[in-house]
């Protein structure tokens, strides 16, 4: 029997359907234009990381791993938390792997939230989190960071709004930075912040890291879990994916303390319960690459940003900056459009490039009606010619 005569599903889940990325991703499949729209690199990771993933296939290690992920990908998290930021994690109890981030995040809520909990997040605010928030029967706050003004050049956390949106219902703080879809990564200032209000709260917070190796300008990477206080309420997720290049690999991990992490255990083992036994021998290699491999992908990836602005710039459209990620993004209203949906529907036949409406990202999208998400993980020659396409759109 059906719910209701129009879905099956439950009314928690109804808001959700297909995701923007996959219906940007059709799009661009049915029109031939080239993809800005979701998140994935068109070229494989590190060879050194490819080939570890074939031998371990060999190997034979392609059966059930152990819950918590096998023992060298769990000491080389634990090494790499270490190696960058001076962190330590006891590979054994507070170390997680996850297929994904994606997992890491849902099975993180699902354990720590209950019915009407509420959890804060950043807005603009990737998709999954407000879905994984519904599942657990929790509620979202968000706290829009302010977009870039005469006053204020990029995207930026106020303590103020943050404080605002705390309640006696507030349980988990969900930190994304490097910030996706902005490209923004909070500041000593935020940081500060944020670590301030989860003190005085005492709240559990959770932070999306998974950009942590894709900052721009040699900037360094600061995990909020090192400032004081923050060590002890603090769930780290981070995953391969994004800094090798090896998006459908889907390893991801936590970090936290013995008892967080055996929380969010509890709930992940009866998601997939394991994943990618050979690619977490593969990625325990990657992890152990050395600085220069890290620093080359983030100067890659800064290099692909710049080969796509101009066409940006050039098309007349008015272009926020971004500190790191795959992502800008873009004001289409000096264009003549006021709706970002309809522009992006429309922009395979204007210029034959797909993005992505940034207004789907916002509980209320007053205010960003008409912001355009740009992903700049492309191939250089992919993204000249993009660029050169998009700029063609000024004389249209």
């Amino acid at each position: 029997m059906t719910r209701s005569a129009d879905s099956p599903l439950v009314p928690r889940l109804r808001p959700f359907g297909t995701t923007i990325f996959a219906s940007m991703s059709a799009l661009a499949a049915r029109t031939g234009a080239i993809n800005l729209g979701q998140g994935f690199p068109d070229t494989d990771g590190p060879v050194e990381v490819l080939e570890a993933a074939a031998r371990a296939i060999r190997a034979g290690h392609n059966q059930y791993p152990p819950g918590r992920g096998i023992a060298p990908l769990r000491e080389a998290i634990a090494e790499h938390q270490r190696r960058w930021y001076g962190l330590s994690y006891d590979p054994a109890t507070q170390v997680l792997v996850t297929a994904g981030a994606t997992e890491a995040l849902t099975a993180a809520i699902l354990a720590l939230c209950d019915t009407g909990d509420e959890v804060v997040v950043l807005e603009p605010t990737y998709d999954s989190y407000t879905a994984a928030i519904a599942l657990a029967r929790a509620v979202p706050r968000p706290v829009r960071l302010r977009h870039p003004s005469a006053t204020e050049p990029g995207y930026r956390l106020a303590e103020a709004d943050l404080r605002a949106a705390i309640t006696d219902r507030t349980r988990l703080l969900l930190i994304n930075t490097p910030h996706n879809p902005t490209g923004h990564v909070l500041g000593p200032d935020e940081l500060d912040a944020v670590a301030r209000v989860a003190v005085e709260h005492d709240l559990v917070v959770i932070t999306d890291e998974v950009y942590e190796h894709l900052l721009f300008g040699g900037r360094p990477y600061v995990p909020l879990t090192t400032l004081p206080g923050m060590a002890e309420r603090t769930l780290q997720i981070s995953s391969a994916g994004k800094t090798f290049s090896i998006t459908g690999w889907k390893i991801g991990w936590v970090c936290s303390t013995p008892e967080l992490v055996a929380a969010v255990t509890t709930a992940k083992q009866f998601l997939t319960y394991v994943n990618g036994a050979p690619f977490q021998w593969a990625v325990a290699e990657g992890l152990a690459l050395p600085d220069e491999r890290f620093a080359g992908l983030s100067r890659g990836m800064e290099a692909q940003h710049d080969v796509l602005l101009p066409g940006l710039v050039a098309a007349g459209m008015t272009v926020h900056p971004t500190e790191g990620t795959y992502f800008v993004t873009a004001d289409v209203a000096p264009l003549g459009y006021d709706d970002a949906v309809d522009f992006c529907w429309r922009l395979p036949d204007l210029c034959g490039v797909v993005a992505v409406p940034s207004s789907v990202f916002y509980a209320d999208p007053t205010g960003a009606r008409s912001l355009v998400r740009f992903a700049f993980c492309k191939r250089p020659e992919i993204l000249a010619e993009a660029a050169e396409r998009l700029a063609g759109l000024r004389t249209r």
